[in-house]
């Protein structure tokens, strides 16, 4: 999982994974539309295929790169148990403002106990 995150802590390379999450592309079309030339974004590729995050497949004279499902799932699985405890202290977060708001009413109550209407 280090090799995941160090290969996606790169800009350019979340960049990629982002596009191609879009739809599998070969190497010039990931430079055009990142603006960068095709020998960074041939590196930047190499990158993410040696952390196995990108698989490469030949198509006559091109390479298509596209996104390996695994490494993600992996990665959502991991952080499965940081969503239970972000969860959690949202559950409590909300107690305590539902405390705070029943809390409110009840000393509105208090401050105008048998309020009447005004006489005429």
């Amino acid at each position: 999982m280090l090799e995941t995150f160090k290969a996606l802590a790169e800009p350019s390379r979340l960049q990629i994974v982002d596009l191609l999450f879009r739809e599998p592309l070969p190497v010039g079309a990931v430079a055009e539309r990142l603006g960068i030339r095709q020998p960074q974004a041939s590196k930047h590729l190499r990158a993410l295929s040696e952390a196995g995050l990108v698989e490469v497949r030949p198509e006559a004279q091109r390479r298509i790169y596209a996104l390996r499902a695994q490494p993600f799932q992996e990665l959502d699985r991991w952080l499965e148990r940081y969503r239970t405890l972000l969860d959690q202290q949202f559950e409590r977060l909300d107690a305590v403002l539902e405390d705070m708001q029943t809390a409110r009413k009840s000393a509105k109550g208090k401050a105008n106990p048998g309020r009447r209407p005004a006489q005429r």
